[in-house]
């Protein structure tokens, strides 16, 4: 896949390049079930071929979700990240949401395990894929199906405007995980409503503008630790664990940009060594 997310959307689905906003009917339909992946396929990835073997990445997800809105999704890296052979990106795919790219994950080796968690919206019943490129450009997928529906259309959680008043504001959380000797995992939260487009006004019942999280950049220390490109298919409040590997460097700063062009810039204290 390309290194612009939003330039494969707009490959995908012409009418969000052109109108700029996400509505019922403004999304073409992709063909139902399974075949939805046969089109998706070649639009994302061409021909390469991809491996469904399972010793690279696999894919937990709820096979029946609780809230279609935010529905927990975690992918499982089976390999340590080296500098000769690490997954330098994910991409997750659900094939029946409007827009069924949800994240790109551009990753490092300094992460040191690119097992990652999330929240997404699935909007109807639809199989869940993790695509992970490995740094010699092999293709590994790991699949699940998830009941689901109504997910990118569900009203939002939080008022509008107490959603907007702390829009863009951010949480890092340590997070503890003895299971990954020499490596710190922590959770990123960030305050943005990730409106869908798809989403009604209860009390205009007009169609809420789309206003979603596009970019997400992590540094640790004076380096680039990894790279997110978001869309609408991401839950309100976007939500990323990731681990990274100690190497004396003691802050992460994040930088966040959305559709409506805001930047927002967070940083924090880290653990400098794993045995601090």
């Amino acid at each position: 896949m390309s290194r612009s997310l939003s330039s494969a959307l707009h490959r995908l689905f012409p009418a969000l390049a052109v109108a700029g906003a996400v509505g019922a009917s403004a999304v073409p339909a992709l063909a139902a079930d399974d075949d939805a992946w046969t089109d998706l396929r070649p639009m994302l990835f061409g021909e390469r071929p991809i491996s469904e073997a399972p010793g690279v990445v696999s894919l937990d997800a709820p096979y029946r979700a609780q809230d279609a809105a935010i529905v927990p999704i975690t992918i499982e890296a089976k390999i340590p990240q080296t500098p000769e052979r690490y997954i330098k990106t994910v991409t997750l795919v659900i094939d029946q949401n409007p827009v069924p790219v949800a994240a790109v994950f551009h990753l490092t080796p300094r992460i040191g395990l690119a097992t990652l968690a999330t929240r997404v919206r699935v909007n109807s019943y639809s199989n869940v894929r993790a695509i992970a490129e490995t740094n010699d450009g092999a293709l590994f997928m790991a699949t699940k199906f998830v009941k689901a529906t109504g997910g990118c259309s569900a009203p939002a959680l939080k008022d509008q405007d107490a959603a907007l008043a702390r829009l863009g504001k951010m949480k890092l959380k340590p997070m503890k995980d003895e299971a990954v000797p020499g490596l710190r995992r922590v959770q990123l939260l960030i305050s943005h409503p990730n409106n869908s487009g798809l989403q009604m006004d209860q009390i205009t019942h007009l169609y809420v503008p789309p206003h979603y999280v596009t970019d997400i950049a992590v540094d640790y220390g004076d380096r680039t630790l990894m790279t997110v490109e978001g869309a609408i298919s991401l839950s309100e409040d976007p939500s990323i664990h990731f681990y990274y590997r100690p190497d004396g460097a003691d802050r992460m700063a994040v930088t966040v940009k959305d559709s409506e062009n805001m930047t927002f810039e967070g940083s924090w204290p880290v653990a400098a060594d794993a045995g601090s």
